[in-house]
């Protein structure tokens, strides 16, 4: 899973990264206009670290999101292509939106306006989708005047329906495709057929519960957009703790969970994902896929061979197997079993493929 992490400048989109990351990227006026800033971060699953107690593999290999950070967005400004190029291939946008109050770091609108900044850069990502369609329809309009027939008609009508969308200021993700349109346009990356998971930057302390009732409000009727609070600054001192001292710090600043994890979580459920698992002597692996994938497309996850020469998944369930403690126990009380290609994979399986090539 890959996130492209964006913001206005000095919304502290960075220091959220730091603290996800565990990094210590420059934040600040001092960073690099358009520096990338990259960082791979293991999903925790304790399922998976069950698995490893039991079978006691070489290896442990979590499930893993890679982090993509990019400069800031400048403010009133028209958002720069390069900066949008950078996070175009990604599977989902964290969008950072500033929610605390500071004499020292000024917001390029001002003043502090979380619910503003939100409609603002929605607003931005609509107008760039626009403009990448409109750019491609001008490159084949000749084309297709000129002859009906022509391979990008199809295209080219398309682009002209999502043009009429995006101008009713409506996100792509609201827009109903056909799978062969998906194709169509997938090349496009566009921004508004990603899911966003906007983190509300705050204050040491804030109380956000205010701000995400708003923020569920204005977002109602949006689709695949989900928010959660996160006080940057804090997590990303504790991000550099240990692992022995972290525990201590979090409760002693009233934290159940890291914001990784909590952002972890929260991107899991707004693609759709889950995970299944592999487990033998050799290696304990979490593969994460969408939630309504048939067995033989998760094969491909592992290796398209598998995939192309899948006959069946020999798999039991997790929580079957943490009970039984032992396939074979699975397989004696019958909760081992075939399942053929078209099955659909249930968080928690654990899988053996069985192939031919």
């Amino acid at each position: 899973m890959k996130i492209g992490i964006i913001g206005l400048k000095q919304s502290g989109k960075t220091t959220i990264f730091n603290a996800l990351t565990g990094q210590a990227a420059q934040t600040g006026y001092g960073a690099n206009k358009l520096e990338v800033n990259m960082g791979t971060v293991a999903v925790p699953d304790e399922r998976l670290d069950r698995l490893t107690e039991i079978f006691k593999p070489k290896r442990q290999v979590n499930a893993v999101v890679e982090y993509v950070d990019v400069a800031g967005v400048e403010g009133e400004k028209a958002v720069d292509p390069a900066l949008l190029n950078q996070i175009k291939v990604t599977d989902a946008l964290l969008v950072v939106i500033r929610a605390f109050e500071s004499d020292t770091v000024v917001h390029p609108f001002g003043s502090v306006d979380a619910i503003r900044d939100f409609q603002s850069l929605m607003d931005e990502f609509l107008l760039s989708d626009q403009a990448i369609a409109e750019t491609r329809i001008s490159r084949i309009e000749k084309v297709v005047r000129s002859n009906k027939n022509a391979p990008e008609k199809k295209e080219y009508d398309l682009l002209q329906r999502i043009i009429g969308h995006l101008e009713e200021m409506k996100p792509l993700r609201e827009m109903a495709l056909k799978d062969e349109e998906r194709k169509l346009v997938r090349g496009f990356q566009f921004l508004t057929q990603k899911p966003v998971l906007v983190v509300f930057n705050t204050g040491e302390g804030d109380d956000a519960s205010e701000l995400l009732k708003q923020f569920h409000e204005v977002s109602a009727d949006m689709v695949n957009v989900d928010a959660i609070a996160v006080s940057g600054e804090i997590e990303m001192e504790v991000s550099q703790l240990s692992p022995e001292e972290q525990p201590m710090f979090m409760e002693d600043l009233g934290l159940e969970a890291l914001a990784k994890d909590r952002v972890i979580q929260a991107s899991y459920s707004l693609l759709g994902y889950i995970s299944f698992f592999t487990a033998g002597e050799d290696e304990c692996r979490a593969w994460t896929i969408r939630n309504g994938t048939i067995a033989q497309k998760a094969a491909g996850e592992i290796h398209s061979d598998i995939e192309r020469g899948f006959i069946r998944a020999e798999l039991v369930n997790y929580d079957d197997f943490v009970v039984l403690g032992s396939l074979a126990k699975c397989k004696e009380e019958g909760k081992l079993r075939l399942e053929g290609k078209e099955y659909l994979v249930r968080d928690g399986d654990i899988i053996n493929f069985r192939f031919n090539v």
